[in-house]
């Protein structure tokens, strides 16, 4: 299999790490807009030289990305980059005429008069609107299959069809213990995508309502996380499994619950209340007069590198799916659940565990397709595909996942 990897900072640079190590790769072309962080990706993989080429290319020019493809033979675009540049991506893979793979959604647009009431623009939209052009080219675009969305997705299909004969809810949660020592504020993700997640109105999915929004931070509950990580409170926030899982999965009501502490909620909203969140470009003064800038992106060159932070970091990060319901007429409740060390992933691939556990899905659903344990074409999230191959697969990785009965 022929790979474009577009997008070479934490997460692109933990994917070729984690596919260098697997048979069925037979290319991966790194490329980025800053050519020397895909370079730098590459010399790292010393070991490998031939299977790993870096390239400067702008995810935002559609063209250039489809002529990428077609000259250097590509079968599928991995899409590494902030959603931002999700749509140019995937326009260019269905020009292409290859296939497509990302760990995230098109962007939302909040209601223009009820936003915490009523869905604007919902998370994917602008990719399932296009679900009849993959069709016909008899392209796949796997859309979501990072860890959250993605795995989280794996487990509620898994859910669905050996755990439980009905379902009342799936809610996804993520929590950690993560600390990063020197620093009062240094986010494990991107504070680009963080922002956009947790700023925007969250989505709710209920069977006999739809999709519909609350506030941010709404719902406050404290959830039990295993591997010693404990309690830690989580609330609403915006995120594509509740806009993925109901397409394939029959459930009452969908949820993402993210932990994110008091102290990092509080400093978002700081953000939020000085317009900092914003992405609309505003003029400053230069050395060589005015120049234009997004707020968040000066928030984001302000913070350190989250793939820089790994060797300050401790504790670990858990991605899972609890689900409600029951099986031959007993009431059921588990948790499925992946965990990572942040020592275990720095030492084994040198990588910090957020971004790291992100990786590793996209490369697992890769090797699925290329031995076609996983087809399809038109668009479609990985609760469409069979799990078990994917669950298997994740073990022989070395990173197995857990289910925790709740009653």
């Amino acid at each position: 299999m022929r790979v474009l990897l577009v997008g070479a900072g934490g997460v692109g640079t933990a994917v070729t790490r984690i596919a260098a190590r697997r048979d069925f790769l037979t290319h991966m072309i790194v490329a980025d807009y800053d050519v020397a962080r895909a370079e730098a990706a590459v010399a790292a993989l010393k070991e490998h030289e031939g299977r790993f080429s870096a390239l400067r290319l702008d995810a935002s020019d559609e063209d250039a990305v489809r002529r990428v493809l077609v000259e250097e033979h590509c079968d599928v675009l991995l899409n590494a980059t902030d959603p931002r540049f999700v749509m140019p991506l995937f326009d260019a893979a269905l020009a292409a005429g290859t296939h497509y793979l990302d760990m995230a959604m098109s962007l939302s647009a909040p209601h223009a008069t009820a936003p915490y009431e009523q869905c604007g623009v919902k998370l994917g939209d602008a990719q399932f609107e296009r679900t009849a052009a993959w069709e016909r080219a008899g392209r796949l675009a796997l859309v979501g299959m990072g860890v959250e969305p993605g795995l989280s997705d794996v487990f509620a299909r898994y859910a669905a069809d050996e755990l439980f004969d009905r379902i009342e809810e799936i809610g996804v949660r993520d929590g950690a213990n993560l600390t990063v020592a020197g620093y009062d504020f240094a986010p494990s993700f991107s504070i680009w995508t963080t922002i956009e997640e947790c700023l925007n109105p969250p989505v709710v999915y209920e069977k006999d309502r739809g999709w519909f929004t609350t506030a941010p931070f709404s719902e406050p509950e404290v959830f039990d996380f295993p591997a010693g990580i404990g309690p830690v409170e989580c609330v609403n926030v915006e995120h594509e499994e509740v806009l993925l899982i109901p397409r394939w999965v029959d459930a009452r009501r969908v949820t993402f619950k993210y932990g994110l502490g008091d102290d990092f909620i509080g400093k978002l909203k700081t953000l939020h209340e000085l317009g900092l969140d914003a992405t609309a470009k505003v003029t400053v003064p230069g050395p060589d007069g005015p120049v234009q800038v997004s707020p968040r992106d000066v928030v984001a060159a302000c913070l350190p590198d989250p793939a820089g932070l790994g060797d300050r970091m401790t504790g670990k990060t858990c991605a899972g799916t609890w689900v409600k319901g029951t099986k031959d007429g007993a009431p059921r409740e588990v948790y499925l659940y992946h965990v990572v060390d942040n020592a275990w992933s720095m030492r084994e691939y040198g990588s910090q565990a957020v971004v790291w556990q992100t990786a590793l899905n996209p490369v697992v659903a890769l090797e699925l397709l290329a031995s076609g344990a996983w087809s399809g074409s038109g668009v479609l999230g990985p609760e469409a595909l069979p799990p078990r191959p994917f669950l298997a697969l994740l073990e022989e990785y070395g990173s197995p996942w857990g289910l925790r009965e709740e009653r």
